[in-house]
């Protein structure tokens, strides 16, 4: 007969998988390719950031401070209580516990959902600031499972884990500008007017991407084995995205949501895991 507590425990990391699938193919498809160990952690993970986002991205008809607020309390209260009846919050205070993700960590991201109630314009210093909490932090988490308690290799990886996850936010900006203008009447870049979102404006901005891109890839292959082939996929999938965006005028990204089709991801899971596995990537 299964343990009640562990029933318990199995069913919230279940929610956090089922919003991962939901929600994201492409890093559910990167998550299937890392060690199964790290499965549910970085799904717990997953599960948390993505709720907190969606507060501030989408349900407009509510006081999205107050959910904010409330949401940030209940997850301390669950870290220090051990415990949560939100099962998103169990499985991520159990990661958080269980890998000593610091507290640090979790505080700027929360801030950074925060300033997406308050700003739609940012300057250098807040887009740097948002770019740590929303993206660069989310990385810092993972790598913390990855690293299981290895501070060594934590503290020697925590810089191309940043570029990895800007890179990865700063693709989802140019990707979004249009919705992000539209729907939230936000602007991400500092100094840019999405009314005259030009080519070399344009260009600026991914010559900053191919910056973090390239920084990123150093610290990939330095990852714990059974990490690094989910974390290339997600590379290779961002920066197929990003070529694909290069690609195209400022006109027509300022006019829909780029793409990739999951046949595409499948190709990428496909080709990097035979690349690593024999030694081609």
């Amino acid at each position: 007969m299964i343990d009640p507590k562990l029933l318990f425990e199995e069913t919230t990391f279940a929610c956090s998988k089922l919003i991962t699938q939901r929600y994201s193919t492409s890093f559910t498809l990167g998550i299937r390719t890392l060690d199964k160990k790290y499965h549910m952690p970085i799904y717990a993970i997953y599960g948390f950031v993505r709720y907190a986002d969606e507060i501030v991205d989408t349900f407009h008809d509510f006081d999205k401070k107050a959910l904010l607020d409330d949401f940030a309390k209940d997850t301390f209260k669950a870290i220090e209580q051990k415990i949560s009846l939100n099962p998103v919050l169990h499985a991520f205070q159990i990661i958080v516990n269980r890998y000593n993700i610091g507290q640090d960590l979790i505080k700027a991201f929360l801030h950074s959902m925060e300033m997406d109630l308050d700003f739609t314009i940012y300057s250098d210093s807040k887009y740097e600031e948002y770019i740590y909490g929303s993206a660069e932090v989310v990385g810092l988490m993972c790598l913390k499972v990855f690293c299981e308690g290895d501070e060594d290799i934590y503290n020697k990886l925590k810089a191309p884990a940043c570029k990895l996850g800007a890179a990865f936010q700063k693709v989802n900006f140019l990707r979004d500008i249009k919705s992000d203008f539209e729907e939230r009447g936000r602007v991400y870049f500092p100094g840019v007017d999405f009314n005259k979102f030009d080519d070399p404006t344009k260009k600026r901005i991914e010559e900053d991407i191919q910056h973090d891109f390239d920084e990123a890839l150093i610290g990939i292959h330095q990852l714990p084995a059974g990490t690094v082939m989910g974390v290339k996929i997600a590379y290779l999938y961002y920066l197929k995205l990003f070529d694909k965006i290069r690609g195209l005028s400022p006109e027509v990204i300022t006019c829909e949501r780029i793409r990739i089709p999951n046949a595409r991801k499948i190709s990428l899971m496909i080709k990097t895991y035979f690349g690593l596995k024999f030694g081609i990537n």
